[in-house]
């Protein structure tokens, strides 16, 4: 059987991370490939790193979505990938990158995954994980200046410029296209009860029918 695509967005600091890892743990990560679109990030190496800086990273046209697409068709069809790595600090690809090997669950996530047709197509199920904009921008500064060395001034700078305006033109408009919206983020307990449930009885569907091929 091909594998069980599922699609997990929502604005910046929404809490996908909470609700991926809640998945993750529900099904075993030695059943699943976690693909994050933030890896796709378009190259600037032919950048000055000044220039690199004033990009807008929070539009569609920043991310190599096509690349990302092309990954989840080769996993569907049975081929391993190589997924790039995001240098975050430095605003380029890794010469590394990942190798993945198709699992029975596909787990793709990111802000503007659903704002492709094309990649939210090969989605069986699309959760959209809906938080309230002061704690996104909270989380968001935690994130960037913990994890990515930003200063405070450049991520409330980078949040009103460009954050912020993608996330009303593009992030929540596509939360029509979600199946199962999830409120107040990672923290909704009983909303994360019921989807690990629902993935767990999908994962173990996928494996009975996995085990009857191969008996027959």
């Amino acid at each position: 059987m091909k594998p069980f695509v599922i699609g997990v967005a929502g604005g910046s600091g929404s809490g996908k991370t909470t609700v991926v890892s809640h998945i993750i743990d529900a099904v075993g990560s030695e059943n699943l490939v976690l693909l994050q679109h933030d890896s796709y990030y378009r190259d600037l190496k032919h950048l000055s790193f000044e220039q690199r800086v004033r990009q807008n990273f929070d539009h569609p046209a920043a991310l190599e979505t096509e690349l990302l697409i092309r990954h989840v068709n080769a996993l569907l069809s049975g081929y391993s990938i190589k997924c790039p790595i995001y240098d975050f600090k430095n605003h380029v690809r890794s010469e590394n990158y990942s190798t993945y090997t198709p699992k029975p669950i596909i787990l793709v996530d990111g802000i503007l995954i659903f704002y492709e047709r094309e990649l939210r197509d090969l989605m069986n199920i699309k959760i959209f994980v809906d938080t309230d904009d002061d704690l996104r921008l909270l989380r968001r500064l935690k994130r960037d200046i913990n994890d990515r060395g930003r200063s405070v001034d450049s991520v409330l700078n980078q949040y009103e410029k460009f954050v912020r305006p993608m996330h009303l033109e593009f992030v929540e408009p596509s939360k029509r296209y979600a199946d199962i919206i999830i409120p107040h983020g990672g923290q909704n307990k009983v909303a994360l009860d019921i989807l690990n449930s629902f993935i767990s009885e999908k994962v173990s569907h996928i494996s009975e029918k996995e085990a009857e091929v191969k008996e027959k």
